[in-house]
C-alpha cells in the first residue's frame, strides 16, 4: 500500500498542479498536503509507532521520483531530474516529514498531551505553510494566489483538527496546541528555504 500510495501521490500532485487553477494548483503541490498524506497513512495502518513512521517516510520518499517521472512523461522533462540535487533534497525532506507525521498520527491513540499533539499536528503544518504563503513576496496576481492558498490552508487546518479530534475537549485542545506547533513548523519551513 505504501509503495502504491507514494507512486500515486507524486503523479497526482503533478497532474493536479497542471490541471487546476490557482490557488488550487498551489494546494496540489503543497508540502503540508504531502505531510498530511504521511499522517493519514499513519492513522490508517494502525501499527506500532515505528512502523507508521517508516511507512510515512517511504510514502513521501517514493512520491518524489514518481513526481519527476510523471514530469518526464507529461512535460518531457529530463529523466535525470529524478536523481538531481532538487529531487535528492525533496527525498530527504520527505523522509524527515514522513517520519514525523507517520509517528505523529499514532499519538492520536495515546492519552494526555501526546494525544493532543497528535490531534494538533495536521492542522499545525497547514497553519505553518499558510503563514509562509501569506508572507511570501510577489507581484499582484501571484501575491493574491498566495493569500488565497493561505486562507484555504487555514480552513483545512481547522477542519482536519475537528475531524481527527474526538469530542470537544480534544478538538479545542488540538486547536490551541496547533498554534505553538505551527510556529515551530513555520521556523522549520523557513530554515528549509521555503
Amino acid at each position: 500500500m505504501t509503495l502504491f500510495g507514494g507512486l500515486v501521490l507524486g503523479a497526482v500532485d503533478l497532474l493536479l498542479q497542471r490541471a487546476l487553477p490557482h490557488p488550487w494548483a498551489d494546494l496540489a503541490n503543497s508540502s503540508a498536503i504531502w505531510a498530511l498524506a504521511a499522517y493519514g497513512l499513519g492513522l490508517w495502518v494502525r501499527t506500532p509507532w515505528w512502523r507508521a513512521a517508516i511507512a510515512g517516510a517511504v510514502l513521501l520518499f517514493l512520491a518524489v521520483p514518481a513526481y519527476y517521472l510523471t514530469a518526464t512523461i507529461i512535460q518531457h522533462d529530463a529523466l535525470a531530474m529524478m536523481w538531481g540535487p532538487a529531487a535528492l533534497m525533496w527525498m530527504a525532506f520527505g523522509i524527515l516529514a514522513g517520519l514525523i507525521f507517520g509517528f505523529g498520527a499514532t499519538l492520536v491513540r495515546s492519552s494526555g498531551w501526546q494525544q493532543l499533539a497528535g490531534v494538533a499536528l495536521p492542522g499545525a503544518v497547514l497553519f505553518a505553510e499558510a503563514a509562509v504563503a501569506a508572507l511570501r513576496d510577489g507581484d499582484g496576481g501571484y501575491r493574491r494566489d498566495q493569500i488565497h492558498t493561505a486562507i484555504i490552508e487555514v480552513v483545512l487546518g481547522v477542519a482536519v483538527i475537528l475531524v481527527v479530534g474526538r469530542g470537544t475537549r480534544q478538538r479545542l485542545g488540538g486547536l490551541l496546541l496547533s498554534v505553538p506547533l505551527a510556529v515551530i513548523g513555520f521556523a522549520a519551513f523557513r530554515t528549509g528555504g521555503f
